[in-house]
C-alpha cells in the first residue's frame, strides 16, 4: 500500500522546503562563484565608492575568482606593482574602480555554502559579559551602553560582531560583546577604556568627543595623514593629524575662551599664552599651539594631532595609524557612558569549534542508526524505524530552517538544544507507536488521540521549565532554551501529527 500523502503530511513537506530555502538560499549559496568580503578598510577607495562587507567578489580586471585559492594566487601574483594601475573590482552589486600599487586593503573568505550562523563556540572568537563598575543599570541605560560600544566597535571596521542586553535572574543587566576572530586581549582593550574625549584651554572644555560638540571627523587622505617619523631614543616617533569640524556652539565656546589669552612670539610665529590640550580618559594626550588668527575668532576647522611609537619606522607608522583610528573613533562616537568592568572573558580557537561540530555529527549520526536500530528489533519492522528517521531528521532541518531565517547563531547551548529535541522527539514517538499498539479495546484515532494528550501535558511542562533558562547566568543559555523550544514546539505543531499520519497508515494496513 502507497503511502496516502494527508494534509499533515502536506504541511510536514511543505516545512521542509520553506527551511531548506531558509538554510541554503535561493539560489543556493553552495552553487555560487566568487568569495565573500567580510572585511574592507573604512578610508579606503573601494568603501568610499560603496564596497561593503557580504558582497560577492566573482572578478579582478576581468579575471573570474571563482573561490578563495584563484583570489590568493591572483592577489600573490599581482602584487605588489612596480607603479600604480588600474585595478578594476568586479561583485554582484557593481564595479569599483582603483588605481594602486599596493595589495588591496581587502579580507575575503570563501562562500559559506549555507545560511546557518555559527556562534562563537564553533567559528572561533572573544566574548565579554560587562557590567558598569560600580552601578546597576536600568534598562534605558543599557540601551544607551549598547548603542554607543555598537558604534564604536563598528568604527573599528570589526566583523561578525554581537552586542546583546542580556540579564540574569535576579534583573541585573549585563552588556554581551562576541566578536568572532578576536583575540581576548584585544576585546579586552576595546571596551575596558571609557574612551572620554576632553578639548580643554587652561581648567574649561572646548569641546568633547561625539556629536553633540562635532559636526565631522576627516577620515580621507586630503583630511588625515601621518606627517612624518623621525627617530626617537628608544626607536621612531611618527606624527598623525587630522581635521575636524566643530559644532556652532563649540566654535562660539572657542571664541569666548581665546579672546581674552596674551600672544606670545616664537621662532616659529605668534601663538596665544595657552595652548588647546586634548585629554584621553583624563590623561594628556598633546597640547596644540593655538595660533594669533584664532583669536576670538568663531572657526569651525579644528585640526588634532598625535603621536605613535616602534622599535622602527613600520611599527611607528602602524602605531600612528592605529591611534589615529582610535582618537578619530571616539570623536565620532564620543564616549562610553560609564565604565565598564569586564565579569566574564572567553575565547575559543576556530580549529577546536571545527573538530567540536565533525565529532557532534558523526555521534549523532551514529545516536540515531543505533535508535533506528532498537526500533527495528523492537517492532519487527522497518516502517516504524524509517518513519522516526525521518521525523527526527525533519526536526533538525526544521530548527536551523527557523535559526537561518531570524539570523539565530548556533552555538553550544543550541547544539545542546537541539539533542535535547532530538531525545524528546525520539520518546514521544514510541509513545505513539505503543499506544497505536495498545491492545486496549478503542480505536485507533483513540489511541493516538490519548497519546498526544501524553505529549501536549509534557510540552507545556518542558516549555515552563525551560522560560527561566532564558535570563539564567546572564543570558548565556538562551540558545539551548531558545533551540528546543523552536524544536519541541515544531515537533507539537508539524512532526508529531505527521508521524502519527504516517502510524495510522501502516498499523491500519497491519490491523487489516
Amino acid at each position: 500500500m502507497k503511502t496516502k500523502l494527508t494534509w499533515k503530511l502536506w504541511i510536514l513537506i511543505i516545512a521542509l522546503i520553506l527551511s531548506l530555502l531558509a538554510i541554503f538560499g535561493m539560489p543556493p549559496s553552495f552553487a555560487q562563484k566568487g568569495v565573500k568580503i567580510s572585511s574592507i578598510d573604512q578610508n579606503s577607495s573601494l568603501y568610499n565608492q560603496g564596497m561593503r562587507q557580504e558582497q560577492i567578489l566573482t572578478s579582478i580586471n576581468g579575471q573570474n575568482i571563482p573561490d578563495l585559492e584563484s583570489y590568493t594566487i591572483f592577489i600573490s601574483e599581482k602584487f605588489p606593482l612596480n607603479q600604480s594601475e588600474k585595478i578594476i573590482f568586479t561583485t554582484h552589486e557593481g564595479e569599483y574602480i582603483i588605481f594602486t600599487n599596493q595589495t588591496p586593503e581587502l579580507i575575503v573568505e570563501a562562500i559559506p555554502k549555507t545560511r546557518i550562523k555559527l556562534g562563537l563556540d564553533l567559528s572561533g572568537g572573544s566574548r565579554a559579559l560587562v557590567k558598569a563598575e560600580n552601578k546597576t543599570l536600568s534598562g534605558k541605560e543599557i540601551a544607551d551602553l549598547i548603542s554607543v560600544t555598537s558604534n564604536r566597535l563598528n568604527e573599528f571596521g570589526l566583523t561578525d560582531l554581537k552586542v546583546l542586553p542580556v540579564s540574569d535572574l535576579s534583573g541585573e543587566h549585563f552588556m554581551l560583546i562576541e566578536i568572532a576572530g578576536t583575540t581576548p586581549k584585544d576585546l579586552k582593550k576595546l571596551i575596558s577604556e571609557q574612551g572620554k574625549f576632553e578639548a580643554k584651554i587652561g581648567d574649561d572644555v572646548v569641546f568633547i568627543g561625539g556629536d553633540k560638540d562635532i559636526a565631522s571627523v576627516g577620515r580621507d587622505a586630503q583630511n588625515a595623514r601621518i606627517e612624518g617619523c623621525n627617530p626617537a631614543e628608544q626607536g621612531y616617533v611618527c606624527r598623525f593629524s587630522f581635521a575636524i569640524t566643530l559644532s556652532a556652539d563649540s566654535a562660539k565656546r572657542h571664541a569666548e575662551l581665546t579672546n581674552n589669552l596674551s600672544i606670545n612670539a616664537t621662532a616659529q610665529g605668534n601663538y596665544l599664552s595657552k595652548k588647546l590640550d586634548l585629554y584621553l580618559d583624563e590623561k594628556l594626550v598633546d597640547s596644540l599651539f593655538i595660533s594669533e588668527d584664532l583669536q576670538g575668532r568663531v572657526t569651525t576647522q579644528i585640526s588634532i594631532s598625535g603621536s605613535g611609537s616602534g622599535a622602527n619606522q613600520e611599527e611607528a607608522y602602524e602605531s600612528a595609524k592605529e591611534e589615529m583610528k582610535k582618537l578619530q573613533t571616539i570623536l565620532i562616537t564620543g564616549s562610553l557612558p560609564f565604565k565598564l568592568e569586564i565579569v566574564k572573558l572567553d575565547t575559543i580557537s576556530p580549529i577546536l569549534g571545527d573538530d567540536f561540530m565533525n565529532s557532534i555529527l558523526f555521534a549523532g549520526l551514529a545516536a540515531l542508526l543505533v535508535v533506528a536500530i532498537i526500533i527495528f528489533i523492537r517492532y519487527r519492522s522497518i516502517k516504524p524505524s524509517a518513519a522516526l528517521l525521518i521525523t527526527v531528521i525533519s526536526e533538525v532541518v526544521i530548527i536551523l530552517g527557523i535559526a537561518s531565517l531570524i539570523d539565530w547563531n548556533i552555538d553550544l547551548p543550541s547544539i545542546a538544544g537541539i539533542l535535547a529535541t532530538i531525545g524528546t522527539g525520539i520518546d514521544q514517538q514510541i509513545i505513539i507507536l505503543d499506544e497505536s499498539r495498545e491492545k486496549a479495546i478503542m480505536s485507533l484515532k483513540q489511541k493516538l488521540k490519548r497519546a498526544f494528550s501524553i505529549i501536549l501535558g509534557a510540552y507545556f511542562t518542558a516549555v515552563v521549565a525551560l522560560i527561566p533558562l532564558l535570563w539564567a547566568g546572564a543570558g548565556l543559555l538562551k540558545g539551548f532554551a531558545i533551540t528546543t523550544i523552536i524544536g519541541i514546539s515544531a515537533g507539537v505543531l508539524i512532526t508529531r501529527p505527521a508521524f502519527a499520519d504516517m502510524v495510522k497508515q501502516f498499523e491500519g494496513k497491519n490491523a487489516s
